[in-house]
């Protein structure tokens, strides 16, 4: 992702560094098992505030690092924080309320939530939208979730692996398959650039600010790949993110994560003693987001490590 949002930013010259950094960082948020571990950790947290893997990036950044000696958090400017909270855009407005770490943040600097973000921030929101569409169909083929007679189905995943036998006949599963995404975010990429620079040139804005207030995103697809991605997207949500062995691993990965939650609230002795040093200790709220705080900073394995740890069974996520 951070590649190809890089990619785009030399191309439509904007700042690059900003862009990167907003890319490397927009995921620090994710729990363990991703979305699964998110839905986990949300339901855990109904009644302290919920869970949202976009404001806890902004948590990491701002409160979780502790560096500097006179303050916690990193030394970030005002772009990154704003393009952490708001890279999918406004934050206000959108379905649901706006969590409340991203609200008690911006009491104290107020990241604009209401309008859209830098360039720059479209422009890494963008990329992960095509990193992650390539790289499901890599993971849902090498995971045996489809065949390319399946995959050719997909309108430009067709065209694609037409595009590849013509051009190297008989050749192999994972090459033909490489192939295949390399064409694939080649055309993402492409469409992005064009798009965006109609959109860019329409506009003609003078300063970041006149981006913020436009009303729209101004880095997106054309209409006519994004028909496509939604069909892309359809066939991958149907065949690999509800897969009966994906759903079976992410169902028992959501348990993992619930169950290390439930265990770390009623024994405080079960964590590390950095953490249990540190935990509130006459606040129930503020207990429950420390203990969800070292819960989202627990890599898969760690997570498995710790439940196999406190617990007799441990579920096989394979």
């Amino acid at each position: 992702m951070a590649q190809i949002a890089r990619s785009l930013a030399r191309s439509l010259r904007i700042d690059e560094d900003l862009t990167e950094a907003l890319a490397l960082a927009h995921d620090l948020g994710h729990p363990p098992f991703g979305h699964a571990g998110e839905r986990a950790l949300d339901d855990a947290m109904g009644n302290a505030g919920g869970f949202d893997h976009n404001a806890q990036s902004l948590r990491v950044v701002t409160k979780l690092e502790k560096k500097y000696a006179s303050f916690d958090g990193l030394n970030l400017t005002w772009e990154t924080l704003e393009g952490l909270v708001k890279h999918s855009g406004p934050s206000l407005g959108k379905s649901g309320p706006v969590p409340e770490p991203v609200l008690s943040y911006s009491a104290k600097q107020d990241l604009d939530l209401d309008t859209f973000a830098s360039v720059e921030a479209q422009v890494a929101s963008l990329a992960d939208d095509i990193a992650y569409n390539s790289h499901d169909v890599d993971d849902g083929y090498r995971a045996d979730c489809f065949s390319f007679a399946e995959l050719a189905e997909v309108p430009i995943a067709g065209r694609l692996l037409a595009q590849v036998d013509a051009a190297y006949p008989g050749v192999e599963g994972p090459r033909r398959l490489y192939e295949v995404n390399r064409r694939l975010i080649t055309a993402m990429v492409d469409d992005a650039l064009a798009e965006t620079g109609a959109r860019l040139a329409a506009l003609q804005p003078e300063s970041a600010d006149d981006v913020r207030h436009a009303g729209h995103a101004v880095v997106a697809f054309s209409r006519a790949m994004q028909r496509e991605l939604d069909d892309l997207r359809k066939f991958l949500f149907t065949r690999v993110y509800r897969h009966e062995r994906i759903m079976r691993i992410m169902v028992a990965a959501e348990g993992v994560v619930a169950d290390l939650f439930r265990r770390y609230s009623t024994d405080m002795d079960a964590l590390p003693p950095e953490w249990s040093e540190q935990a509130p200790a006459h606040d129930a709220r503020a207990f429950a987001r420390h203990v969800c705080d070292f819960i989202a900073g627990q890599t898969d394995r760690y997570a498995l490590a710790e439940h196999r740890r406190l617990f007799d069974a441990t579920p096989d996520l394979r």
